[in-house]
């Protein structure tokens, strides 16, 4: 598929999607969420790929949504609203639930939506000059749809905070607060996402995919007897998948898995 403001890159298996809309911070409307959106689901049926990430072109990750296009939105019916908001949660969702690991790959700033785009990726790396903010209030709106995402990543308590002051949250606040993982250089941003990538592929990629599936049901969740009795099953059914077997049976014989033969480049 060609997209007028993506571009997809694939190194062995890796593929990062890139943002390109750098003149306007990658800000985003309906065309960029929509490329977005099939650009995941896309990736999601790519079973030669086992790392995904997502970076902006030019001095930002995302400035979130284009000012135009939020001001359009305002002058649209409520049922246009609901529906272009819908593709919004939707392509979140796509990135939140893709099969491989995601890591955002954040520099300059990531505003509103594109806080949101960092915090529905499994991990955040942004170097030192990154600022991130939730930011609609100033506007006279609220973070609904990016709201799942980021308060799975820094908490119902530090939401109130930002969510209300919509103030600028620095790379090593972002850090303190859980929406980073790492915080490093400029210059070494990528080096440090690299050193990620790696330990990523030496995990069986069903068990990964497994894992964050356990995440999402578990995370918040009264510990009960059906919740034991989830967990039980969950990791019954993995343990049955061929990746298990040959995992445990590699690492018993001392042997790499078949996936690290697969993925050594």
């Amino acid at each position: 598929m060609d997209y007028q403001f993506l571009q997809l890159e694939q190194h062995n298996q890796v593929a990062t999607v890139w943002i390109n809309r750098a003149e306007l911070h990658n800000a985003f409307n309906t065309q960029v969420i929509e490329e977005l959106h099939a650009c995941f689901q896309a990736l999601n049926t790519r079973d030669d790929i086992r790392v995904v990430i997502l970076a902006g072109r030019g001095k930002s990750f995302s400035a979130g949504a284009d000012l135009n296009w939020m001001k359009q939105a305002g002058q649209a019916s409520q049922a246009d609203n609901e529906a272009d908001a819908l593709k919004l949660a939707k392509m979140l969702q796509s990135l939140a639930t893709l099969k491989q690991p995601t890591i955002a790959r954040v520099h300059g700033i990531a505003f509103g939506g594109g806080m949101g785009l960092a915090s529905a990726c499994d991990i955040c790396v942004a170097s030192t000059d990154a600022k991130f903010a939730t930011s609609e209030v100033r506007l006279g709106l609220a973070p609904s749809t990016i709201s799942p995402y980021v308060i799975r990543a820094i908490g119902a308590r530090q939401a109130s905070r930002y969510f209300l002051t919509a103030e600028r949250i620095s790379a090593e606040q972002a850090q303190h607060i859980g929406l980073a993982h790492e915080v490093t250089s400029a210059e070494d941003l990528d080096n440090k996402i690299d050193e990620i990538v790696q330990a990523l592929l030496l995990g069986g990629p069903e068990a990964q995919h497994a894992s964050n599936q356990l995440i999402q049901m578990v995370n918040h969740q009264v510990l009960t007897e059906d919740l034991l009795q989830q967990t039980a099953q969950h990791i019954a059914h993995v343990r049955q998948g061929d990746e298990a077997k040959n995992g445990l049976n590699a690492f018993l014989n001392k042997q790499s898995p078949a996936w690290i033969m697969t993925t050594a480049e």
